[in-house]
Formats: structure tokens, C-alpha cells, sequence
């Protein structure tokens, strides 16, 4: 496995990741400067995540059919047209336009990069491989928040679009040098009712949960959409069973190791969505600091994060899948509730030590379960299975902070109608309860899952081959 290619693809990603969360500190000054206010400006959060749902799922389809270098290099090209329509914005409905344009490119550049690292590395570099493209994806929230405060106070909000273009204009340079020209030979038919039932079903939940958990518009249209993005899941579950060749093909599932593991990241995505929401609300309510000092604290998990590469691969092989994801589910969960027991009074130090340790297990948990889904899987899957992975992320990422906001919603009406540190704390419990619930699927896994992908054979596999053995040799 060449290292420049998950570099590469990482560096790309860094960026899509980073750009969907680097406004989020500069909502007021955007705000008042094309007129509007900043709870209605999230709708422009929303925009970008409906983008993702709906054009994740035909991402696969698209580097199939088209080619992985061209779709990348179009995904970028269309991620810098909507961070320049971005900066030209001068009202609600010409920005909110422009997330959803620059959402397009990003669903794009997230599967398709994950899909050339599997078809590009054999299984047994995968989990190396995926320690690098995991990194922007940890790295890029935390990084956003305190960049997004930087460029707002001291150049204008205008700059936290405008340096995507440099970026992207070099990705779109390097990406015939980097990525390999691996095409599918047998391209498998567009659905295109399953598109739109997909679309459908990913965008009504993505959207109608983040109008319940950040209410610019009123609550009853989350709950709405929401449903109507269920009711068409079930539908285009019928579909799926009907049809030789299903945009996703929900026969993936049929696979233990698959299915586990996705089953076990949405559960955690639960908990982890909720963090960037959850925390640095605390800190600038509960503790007075300002977007940026809490942008600043925050990133330390980044640094737990790089860490986590250097050693994730060598724990992987020494220890196998299963207990590490299952150490790593534990011990994140537990971080999470450990968040909400910090006070104003707290050292720093202690705030900034458990945030380094979290990011470090959290990136060794991704590491592990971005590589452990494809144990299984064929190259042809692969595409399909990347498009549900991926679109996994801002569904459930989504339901955190609905959870999140519901809990505080719930708690505030409860007592005295203002956020305290206790309903902080009550949140922080739920989302850590929901995250540790990821055990449940992990415990189910093989034993030996994953086990030529990581290098690791546990002892039962061992003793189970000699005992295999032992009769051929004795004769009988």
C-alpha cells in the first residue's frame, strides 16, 4: 500500500469534514450580515446533511459508472463552486442553496474516497490505511469550531469558504497522480425508484431530526418529514427484496460481520453526534467561556486522534477486532458521561486530559470498525456497502443531537425554564447510555472476525485448526 493514498484521500476529506462544521462559531456574524438571525441560519446545517443523504447512496453507482477519478474530481469541483456561492450569499435563501450545493460535492468526495482505499489496499493493510482516512473525519469537527472563530474575528466569515478553493483547486491537480484507475467491469443498472425512495427515506429522518433538535422552523415539520422518511425506509425495504439490483443492496446484512458492525456504529455515531453539540454548549453557558476558548479546548481530541495512528494497527493485530472495539465502545461511552460531571471549578488540565484520552479511543474505534465492515465484503459490494456506511454518519449523527437537544428541552421545562450544569449532565448520561448499548452488537461478532484482515487468530481458532490437524497426522 503506497502511504500517499490515504493521505491524499485524507487530506480531502479533511476538508469536507472540517467545512460542515466551521460555521458553526460563525452563525451570529453571518447572521447579521445578509440579514437574518442565527437560529434561522441553521437551516443552512440541515441544507448541507439533507445534501449527504440523498447523494451518498448513488456515489458507488457514480464511480462505477463514471470513474473514481473523474467523480472525485467533479465532487471537488462542485464542493468549491458551493463554498465560493457561500461567500457571495447575501441572504437566508442564497446561503441555505449554497450548503445544499456544496453538500452534493462533499457526499460525493466521503464514499468515493473510502471506496478507492478498499479496492486500492489489500485486507491485510486495511486497518493502517483506514488510521489515516479516519483522522480528518475526528480531526475536521473539532478543528472547525475554533478555525471558523479565528477567520470571523480577526479577517471576515467570508475566509471559512474562500480557503476551500486553494485546496480543492490542488486535490483536483494531484488526484490522476494519486488515485489508481480501478474500474468495475460489470456496471449494474441505475435504480432510479430506489434513488428516490432512498432519497426520500435519508432525507426526511436527516432533516425532520434536525428541525426537532434545532428548531428554525416549527417543531411539527420535523416530526412530519420524519415520518415520511421512515414510511419510505419501509418501502424501499419491499422494493429492495423485489429487485435483482437494489441501489443498496440490503442482502449486505445477510453478512454477520457487517451487519454487526454497522449495527454497533450507529449506536455509538449516537453519543458522538451529540458531543459537538453538547459540550461547547456547556462550556460557553455553563462555564462563560467564548466560542472561540471553547473552539480552542476542544481541540485537544484532535491530538488524541493523530495518536491513535501510530499505534491502532499493531492493536488490532495483537488483540483482534472484537475486544478492542469492545474496550473502545466502553471506555468512549464512559468518557461521555465523565463530560458531564465537569463543574466550572474543574482543573483544566483534567478537562484537557479526558478529552485527549477520548479522542484517542474514538479514533481507534473508527479506525477499527471502517476497516472491519469490509472484512467480508467483495469488491463488487464494496460501493454499495461504502454508500450505506457512509450515510450512516450524518443519520445518526443527526439523532444525537436530537436526542441531545430533546433531553435539554425535557430537563429546562422541568425546572426553572434555563440550562444548568444538571441538565448538561442528565444529557450526557442518555447519550453515553445509548453509545454503550454498541457492545451489545460487537459482543455477537466472531471471535476470529476480521482475522485476515488484522493478522490476529485467537486461541480458540488455533486450537480449533489443530484439533483439525491432529487426526491427518496420526493416521486416522
Amino acid at each position: 500500500m503506497k502511504r500517499s493514498l490515504p493521505l491524499f484521500l485524507a487530506v480531502a476529506l479533511f476538508m469536507e469534514n472540517m467545512d460542515a462544521t466551521v460555521i458553526a462559531t460563525s452563525l451570529p456574524a453571518i447572521a447579521a450580515d445578509i440579514g437574518t438571525s442565527p437560529i434561522a441560519l441553521k437551516l443552512a446545517f440541515t441544507a448541507y446533511l439533507v445534501a449527504l443523504a440523498i447523494f451518498i447512496p448513488i456515489s458507488g453507482w457514480m464511480a462505477d459508472r463514471f470513474g473514481t477519478i473523474r467523480v472525485f474530481r467533479i465532487a471537488i469541483t462542485v464542493f468549491i463552486a458551493g463554498s465560493l456561492a457561500c461567500a457571495a450569499s447575501d441572504s437566508l435563501t442564497a446561503f441555505v442553496a449554497s450548503r445544499f450545493l456544496q453538500g452534493i460535492g462533499g457526499a460525493m468526495m466521503a464514499p468515493v474516497a473510502r471506496l478507492v482505499l478498499v479496492r486500492a489496499t489489500p485486507r491485510n493493510q486495511l486497518v493502517g490505511a483506514m488510521a489515516w482516512l479516519t483522522i480528518p473525519a475526528l480531526v475536521g469537527p473539532i478543528a472547525g469550531p475554533p478555525l471558523g472563530g479565528f477567520l470571523t474575528t480577526y479577517l471576515s466569515w467570508h475566509w471559512i469558504f474562500l480557503i476551500n478553493v486553494p485546496i480543492g483547486a490542488l486535490g483536483i491537480l494531484l488526484a490522476g497522480r494519486f488515485l489508481p484507475k480501478a474500474e468495475v467491469e460489470e456496471l449494474r443498472p441505475i435504480d432510479y425508484r430506489g434513488f428516490v425512495l432512498v432519497g426520500l427515506a435519508f432525507a426526511g429522518m436527516v432533516f425532520g431530526l434536525s428541525v426537532i433538535s434545532l428548531p428554525a422552523l416549527p417543531i411539527w415539520v420535523g416530526f412530519a418529514t420524519t415520518v415520511v422518511g421512515a414510511l419510505a425506509g419501509f418501502v424501499y425495504v419491499r422494493h429492495a427484496r423485489r429487485k435483482a439490483d437494489p441501489l443498496l443492496n440490503l442482502n449486505l446484512f445477510e453478512d454477520r460481520t457487517y451487519r454487526n458492525t454497522i449495527m454497533g456504529l450507529s449506536l455509538f455515531l449516537v453519543g458522538m453526534g451529540a458531543i459537538p453539540f453538547l459540550f461547547p454548549l456547556m462550556l460557553q453557558l455553563g462555564f462563560g467561556m467564548t466560542p472561540f476558548e471553547s473552539g480552542m479546548v476542544t481541540f485537544i481530541g484532535a491530538v488524541g486522534a493523530l495518536v491513535a495512528k501510530f499505534f491502532a494497527e499493531r492493536l488490532y493485530g495483537s488483540l483482534g477486532f472484537r475486544p478492542v472495539l469492545l474496550a473502545a465502545t466502553v471506555v468512549s461511552a464512559l468518557l461521555i458521561a465523565v463530560k458531564g460531571l465537569f463543574v466550572p471549578d474543574t482543573p483544566l488540565s483534567l478537562i484537557l486530559g479526558v478529552l485527549l484520552v477520548a479522542g484517542l479511543v474514538r479514533s481507534s474505534f473508527f479506525t477499527g470498525v471502517n476497516a472491519l465492515a469490509f472484512a467480508d465484503i467483495s469488491d463488487k459490494q464494496a460501493g454499495q456497502a461504502t454508500a450505506i456506511m457512509t450515510v450512516c454518519r450524518p443519520i445518526f449523527n443527526a439523532l444525537g443531537v436530537a436526542v441531545a437537544g430533546g433531553i435539554l428541552e425535557v430537563t429546562t421545562r422541568m425546572g426553572d425554564g434555563s440550562l444548568g450544569l444538571l441538565d448538561f449532565q442528565i444529557a450526557f448520561f442518555g447519550v453515553a447510555a445509548i453509545s454503550m448499548l454498541a457492545v451489545v452488537p460487537f459482543v455477537f461478532l466472531a471471535l476470529d472476525a476480521g482475522a485476515a484482515m488484522s493478522g490476529h487468530h485467537s486461541r480458540s481458532t488455533a486450537a480449533a485448526a489443530a484439533a483439525d490437524v491432529s487426526p491427518a497426522l496420526s493416521g486416522k
